[in-house]
């Protein structure tokens, strides 16, 4: 059942990819989401070896390049996310691969100082296993950051902004989509409570260091936002974090 997910995800990745050129790529983390440039997160950058899981159009690679990362690697699960990364990163030497996240590719052990995720670790299929990887790929002392859709924010029903929780929180499993982002695109998303991410990574054997629900930008924190009942909206931004942060280290 995982690999007829995984495929089917890859294939529909392949067809949606243009709708997610430079999207929730650092430094930002997410939608309507405090940025790097705010949360400062990473500290230094400067000479680090990098990772980036689910590295999509290359755009956060580019961003660890310009604050002066070493070396660049990122694995994402579309061929043609890949191929924009390559094209975005031109003229840098970065290590590109096309593979799922939870396979093991021979990605050097004990290597990066910094390996993150934003808004890629919550496809995976399975979760023990990315975060086991993880936690080899690192360095002693290296740093997991990675964030993702917060998990109550998709139980949020707005009706002419009137927010109330829909379905159950307490059932974990999947969602699935028939057309996702409006195209001929059948996706399969898991659907996993926050204790569920916080306890893996204890698992893993990281330290958990800092939790983010983020807030809405600064600038955006006085806007008078109209009533919208949009998936992603500021008006419910505004009221409710739309992603969750981690920070963690081996």
């Amino acid at each position: 059942m995982k690999t007829e997910i995984l495929q089917q995800n890859r294939t529909s990745w392949n067809t949606v990819a243009a709708h997610f050129d430079g999207v929730d790529a650092l430094p930002r983390y997410g939608p309507f989401a405090q940025s790097e440039e705010e949360l400062r997160l990473f500290n230094s950058i400067d000479g680090k070896n990098v990772l980036d899981i689910g590295c999509g159009s290359g755009h956060s690679l580019l961003y660890m390049s310009e604050q002066g990362a070493r070396d660049l690697w990122g694995v994402d699960l579309s061929d043609n996310q890949v191929e924009r990364a390559h094209e975005t990163l031109a003229g840098l030497d970065a290590q590109l691969y096309c593979a799922a996240m939870e396979e093991d590719i021979g990605l050097p052990e004990a290597y990066f100082d910094i390996v993150y995720s934003v808004y890629a670790i919550g496809w995976t299929v399975d979760l023990d296993r990315i975060f086991a990887l993880i936690y080899s790929y690192l360095r002693p002392g290296g740093t997991f950051i990675f964030s993702w859709d917060h998990p109550l924010y998709a139980h949020l029903k707005s009706e002419s902004g009137q927010l109330t929780l829909d379905g159950s929180y307490q059932e974990e499993g999947s969602v699935h989509y028939a057309h996702f982002k409006g195209e001929d695109a059948p996706m399969t998303i898991p659907k996993r409570k926050f204790s569920t991410y916080l306890n893996a990574l204890v698992k893993a054997g990281f330290s958990i260091e800092q939790v983010v629900e983020p807030d809405v930008p600064a600038d955006m924190k006085e806007v008078q936002a109209d009533v919208s009942d949009r998936y992603y909206s500021l008006y419910k931004a505004q009221k409710f974090p739309t992603s969750f942060i981690i920070k963690a280290r081996k």
